[in-house]
C-alpha cells in the first residue's frame, strides 16, 4: 500500500477492534494487509502474515480492550510474526492502552503492570507506540522507543460545539485528578469549570461527596479518559442533578463499560454519553439509547501517515 508515491507501508488489523481498522485504512486510502488469526482448540493464538514485508514499514492496530490478556497476547505474536519476516520496522497502534491503571505502587506488594506491558512489547519486537488517551501521561516513560500520545479532544468538542448551547454549558471533572483534563476542555468551550470531591472506597468502586462550583440551571458535561463500570458516573449525575443542573452529559475517549455499566447508564438520568470508538461498543451499550460513538480513525490515520511522511504529530493538536 503506497501514499502517492511513497514508499509502500502495511496496516495490519488484529481482531479487538476491526472495524475501526477498517476506517483507519480508508482515511489512508489503503486496503489491510493480509494476515490469518486464529486460535486451536486449547486456546493459543496463531497468526500467519500471508504477504511479503520484508523491508518494509508495518502498522498493527489493536487496542488492548476486553479480553485484555487475549489482545495483548495477540498483538505480542503478530509482533512477533513480523520481526521474523523481516519487517524493517513495526508500529503498534494501540487506541487503548490495558492495564494503564496501574501505573504506579498504591500499596505494598503490587506490580507496575503498565510496565510489565511496555516491556513486553519492546521484548516482541515494537519499534514505535501510538496510544490515545492514556489514563496516565507518565507510562510514556515506562518505554525506551519513541511513543506518539494523542488525544481525541479535536474529535470530542466538535461534537460538543455542534450539538449543545455553549453559553449555558458547565464542564466537570469526576475527581481532583482530572481537573487538568477538565480545564482543558473548559477552555476550548469557554465554558466553566466544576469539580466532584470523589472518595474511592476500592478498586471499581467510588462514593462522590460534594461539588465545587456552580451548576444551577446549567448543561453540565462530565469529562473523563474513560468509562468503565459508570459507578462513579452515575454518582456524579446524581449529585449534579442534586445541585440543580438542567442536564447532564458525559463524555470520554474510551468507553469500556464492563460490569453492570449498562444497566447503571441505562436506568440513570444522564441525557448521553459520548465516547469514541477506541473499543468497540457492544449490542447491549447500543441499544440503551444513551450512547454516542464518534470516530478516533480520522486523528489515528493522520499520525501514520505523517510518521510515515516524517511530519510533525504535535502539530495536529495545535488549534
Amino acid at each position: 500500500m503506497v501514499f502517492s508515491g511513497e514508499t509502500e507501508i502495511k496496516l495490519f488489523a488484529g481482531t479487538a477492534n476491526v472495524p475501526l481498522s477498517k476506517s483507519i485504512a480508508a482515511e489512508l486510502g489503503i486496503e489491510l494487509s493480509r494476515a490469518d488469526i486464529r486460535r486451536f482448540s486449547d486456546g493459543e493464538i496463531f497468526v500467519e502474515i500471508q504477504e511479503s514485508v520484508r523491508g518494509i514499514d508495518c502498522f498493527i492496530i489493536q487496542p488492548t480492550s476486553h479480553p485484555v490478556n487475549d489482545n495483548l497476547m495477540e498483538l505480542l505474536i503478530m509482533t512477533d510474526a513480523l520481526k521474523r519476516s523481516s519487517a524493517q520496522s513495526i508500529t503498534a497502534v494501540i487506541p487503548y492502552y490495558g492495564y494503564a491503571r496501574q501505573d504506579r505502587k498504591v500499596q505494598s506488594r503490587v506490580p507496575i503492570t503498565a510496565k510489565l506491558v511496555a516491556d513486553l512489547m519492546t521484548a516482541a519486537g515494537v519499534h514505535r507506540i501510538i496510544a490515545m488517551d492514556l489514563h496516565a501521561g507518565q507510562i510514556q516513560g515506562f518505554f525506551n522507543i519513541p511513543f506518539d500520545h494523542l488525544f481525541a479532544k479535536p474529535v470530542l468538542i466538535e461534537y460538543i460545539k455542534q450539538n449543545y448551547d455553549l453559553p449555558n454549558l458547565v464542564v466537570v471533572s469526576p475527581d481532583a485528578g482530572g481537573v487538568e483534563r477538565a480545564r482543558a476542555y473548559a477552555k476550548r468551550l469557554d465554558a466553566q469549570l466544576a469539580i466532584i470531591d470523589k472518595r474511592r472506597i476500592r478498586a471499581n468502586e467510588a462514593q462522590a461527596m460534594s461539588l465545587i462550583g456552580d451548576v444551577q440551571g446549567k448543561d453540565a458535561i462530565i469529562v473523563d479518559d474513560m468509562i468503565d463500570t459508570a459507578g462513579t458516573l452515575t454518582q456524579a449525575v446524581k449529585v449534579l442533578l442534586e445541585k440543580g443542573a438542567a442536564t447532564v452529559s458525559a463524555c470520554c475517549t474510551h468507553g469500556v463499560f464492563s460490569g453492570v455499566a449498562c444497566q447503571r447508564i441505562g436506568d440513570s438520568r444522564i441525557r448521553e454519553v459520548i465516547c469514541t470508538d477506541t473499543i468497540p461498543l457492544s449490542a447491549e451499550m447500543q441499544k440503551t439509547g444513551k450512547v454516542k460513538c464518534l470516530s478516533a480513525a480520522p486523528i489515528l490515520a493522520e499520525t501514520i501517515r505523517r510518521i510515515r511522511k516524517r511530519e510533525s504529530v504535535s502539530s495536529i493538536f495545535d488549534w
